[in-house]
């Protein structure tokens, strides 16, 4: 039997890596395999091999520093610092969490969470046009929407232009909802509200919405405009086709940014060919002033379940892939790829 320690510095410390009813213990002590005791300050970890508790004690001291930075400890947390532990990139995560994208209206700084999320707040504070394309739940919509704030805030830009491809039965129609534009277009971009309310308050988005200091705009009405000192977030745009992203990217004006954000496994179009994002994304690749940025199942932040599924549907997608490329070799065993 192995053993390792771990000593904590104070009661709260300790109780907020533990969590309520020891869970977070309980899930190191499952993944790893290995028991954990606590000893007033001090945690033994025992475990059968040298490994096992080698990473136990990693997970718990990488904790330790969450707490002391302010981290809500949750079970999505533990889970990632978990995979951490045994995949590597441990070091570079836990100091990509200390960057600072935006505080909300209650004083919360939010954070990334990821490399890749830190890798994203970089490119969109040091590129004039972002694409980002990533699985459900690795912060796309949310770092789009809390870097554009902290331009405003700091007066880089006058406004926040947010966009949504309003797909309903896989075609964009707006028509035959009721009201004006604003509650055509609201139920697509409540995403977008969602965050904004949760950064800066609904009171204040309200104020800024009746200035048009913050504006929706539809990616049909978007044509012939040219959006001057704007942040534009253009979300789920992988529900727009290529010449609607060719007409979107091109309304960029003088002191502008652009951000496509999108799900290229969740394509709402008829026909999943008719998406642009993939295409749009390899086209403008490589030119200065434009980044385009992958997001994976590493990134994902929300509950570890998100993970998985994304996980499990990724896996799919592969052997469903491998078997299209073994039915076209079958079909023309004379025709290689490339």
């Amino acid at each position: 039997m192995q053993t390792g320690t771990v000593e904590f510095t104070s009661i709260s410390q300790q109780l907020s890596v533990f969590g309520t009813y020891d869970v977070n213990v309980k899930a190191i002590e499952t993944a790893f395999s290995v028991n954990i005791n606590a000893r007033d300050s001090v945690i033994e970890v025992k475990g059968e091999t040298t490994d096992s508790v080698k990473l136990a004690v990693d997970t718990l001291e990488a904790l330790k520093k969450l707490s002391d930075n302010g981290e809500n400890i949750n079970e999505s947390t533990v889970c990632r610092i978990i995979d951490l532990a045994r995949y590597g990139g441990m070091d570079d995560t836990l100091k990509a969490m200390t960057n600072v994208v935006a505080i909300t209206h209650k004083g919360q700084p939010i954070k990334c969470k990821t490399i890749g999320q830190k890798n994203y707040v970089k490119a969109l504070q040091e590129n004039t046009v972002a694409i980002c394309i990533g699985p459900a739940g690795t912060g796309k919509t949310y770092l789009a929407v809390a870097a554009a704030v902290s331009a405003l805030r700091r007066k880089e830009v006058d406004r926040i232009i947010m966009s949504r491809p309003a797909i309903e039965a896989g075609e964009e129609r707006l028509g035959f909802l009721p009201g004006d534009l604003q509650s055509k277009v609201d139920p697509y971009l409540r995403p977008l509200y969602d965050a904004l309310d949760e950064i800066l308050g609904h009171e204040q988005v309200q104020r800024y919405m009746e200035n048009r200091v913050i504006e929706i705009a539809p990616l049909a009405y978007m044509r012939g405009r040219t959006l001057n000192s704007a942040i534009v977030i253009i979300d789920e745009a992988q529900n727009a086709s290529l010449p609607t992203l060719k007409m979107a990217l091109t309304r960029l004006g003088e002191g502008s940014k652009i951000i496509l954000t999108g799900d290229v496994t969740q394509i709402d179009l008829p026909r999943q060919s008719n998406s642009g994002l993939e295409r749009c994304a390899s086209l403008l690749k490589g030119i200065d002033g434009i980044a385009v940025i992958h997001l994976n199942n590493r990134d994902v932040v929300r509950h570890r379940l998100v993970r998985e599924i994304v996980k499990a549907f990724e896996k799919d997608e592969e052997k469903q892939t491998g078997h299209r490329e073994k039915s076209v070799r079958l079909h023309y065993p004379g025709k290689q790829g490339g």
